[in-house]
């Protein structure tokens, strides 16, 4: 992947933009509200997490059959597979499809696997017309930008400023209504959908026993994208195969609540093949794409293999403080927050290697993950393997955490030398303390309380 920002200077640009965290804060507020209110009416939720997790681990644990299985069942149906065992190739096999059936303009339907792959850019190479039809990803496309967020590209805008990117690009009168908003959308789109030659989407599950792909959705784009071309391209990651259809359930359980805080998406689809002799709709040719991409590393690792288990429904960026404070461009990688700081650096390698110490190990990400990934852990382990690899090129900030946290590591060693540290600590801070609190701290302390005050040490505090 090309182009990664220097995350250090990328996050502080981002922290002092007070309208981008109002967004996020707006955004991510509305999402534990709906979230907490389907939880509560949904009693087995906490079970059906432990259910999904265990699908997850056995799939994971026999990804090669599973891979096997749902290839032979969709080759038996006419679907042409193709294993990609990097981006370049995906791409490669993609655009040659499209070159050969004469494609002059695609329809998409939302996937992080395509933004992973940077397909776009290869289509608009070879002289393809690439159109995103979600929503979010419609308006970011036309922005020039990458998706902010997993499951809400668009989450850093307002409706204000999608208004005006609307006035701009296409030529409406300025207006922040949303629902007008989406009517422009929609007629723009309806043209795309019935002159593009190939559609393009992810998978959000593949079924092995029944070599079903499952696409879920609420907007219906991602139907028109899998049903109206002629041919029709799904990509997907290996570690989306599931074993059983009986299994599909307990995730359909979890994955709309915990990703928008819906009881179930609005179109669940499921796709088995191109359309048979004397059916009306669907593709006349139908691809699949299956990548790995660093995957298979991280199935070898004991503890990356956890990563797998992830249904990239996006929560853990919402309970996050980091991403809540920055946003998902700050991070320069497909997949912002915790779940992209465990999986970008097994994806891209070195570039992405200090994506694990952007967080603050707060542990609410692993809390409201539906598969209850243990995302603390795997970070440390990465913070470990990077150290240990000197993979990552401290800033001098982060020198100076580095160097404080290895004197306070040897301080600690030594009690009498910690409560002399308290002791003193307290003492300098009680001048400028105001009812147990620190409003404002001297550098290199200052940056904590231009955001927030600090707990006096000493002064009434426990």
């Amino acid at each position: 992947m090309a182009g990664f920002v220097d995350f250090s200077h990328a996050a502080e640009q981002a922290s002092r933009d007070p309208e981008l965290r109002r967004k996020l804060e707006n955004a991510t507020g509305h999402h534990f509200a709906n979230l907490a209110a389907v939880k509560a009416e949904f009693p087995p939720y906490e079970a059906e997490r432990d259910t999904s997790r265990q699908i997850k681990q056995a799939a994971i644990a026999h990804l090669d059959e599973l891979l096997a299985e749902l290839k032979a069942k969709l080759e038996a149906r006419g679907v042409k597979v193709f294993f990609a065992p990097d981006c370049a190739s995906a791409r490669q096999y993609i655009v040659e499809v499209a070159k050969q059936k004469g494609v002059r303009r695609v329809v998409k339907g939302k996937s992080m696997t395509t933004e992973e792959i940077e397909l776009n850019p290869a289509l608009e190479e070879a002289g393809i017309e690439a159109v995103e039809t979600d929503l979010g990803e419609y308006i970011v496309q036309l922005r020039h930008e990458k998706p902010s967020h997993i499951i809400t590209p668009a989450i850093h805008l307002s409706k204000e400023d999608i208004g005006q990117l609307f006035a701009d690009k296409l030529q409406i009168p300025y207006t922040s209504d949303p629902t007008v908003l989406t009517a422009a959308a929609r007629l723009t789109l309806r043209d795309k959908f019935l002159s593009a030659q190939m559609g393009i989407s992810g998978v959000n599950f593949a079924v092995a026993e029944t070599g079903t792909l499952v696409v879920v959705e609420n907007e219906g784009n991602g139907r028109f994208c899998t049903t109206v071309p002629e041919t029709y391209v799904a990509v997907m990651g290996i570690e989306k195969v599931i074993p059983k259809l009986a299994d599909l359930s307990h995730f359909l359980e979890v994955l709309a609540r915990t990703a928008t805080g819906q009881k179930l998406s609005a179109y669940t689809n499921f796709i088995s093949g191109p359309r048979r002799p004397g059916e009306a709709d669907g593709p006349a040719e139908m691809h699949l794409v299956i990548l790995d991409n660093g995957r298979s590393a991280m199935l070898a690792d004991p503890v990356l293999r956890e990563a797998l288990y992830c249904l990239r429904c996006g929560a853990c960026l919402n309970a996050c403080p980091v991403y809540r404070h920055i946003g998902g461009h700050a991070y320069g990688s497909t997949y912002p927050g915790p779940i992209g700081s465990i999986v970008s650096p097994n994806l891209v390698g070195n570039a992405a290697a200090h994506l694990p110490f952007a967080s603050t190990l707060c542990g609410a990400c692993r809390e409201i993950c539906p598969v209850k990934i243990d995302i603390p852990r795997i970070l440390l382990y990465l913070r470990w393997k990077a150290d240990k690899g000197r993979q990552v090129a401290w800033s001098a900030s982060a020198r100076r955490v580095r160097a404080g946290a290895r004197w306070f590591a040897w301080a600690a060693r030594y009690p009498w030398i910690a409560r002399a540290g308290g002791w003193m600590a307290a003492w300098l801070v009680k001048p400028i303390a105001h009812a147990g609190w620190v409003r404002r701290m001297p550098p290199p302390f200052n940056s904590w309380t231009k955001v927030r005050d600090f707990p006096a040490p000493g002064q009434g505090q426990d």
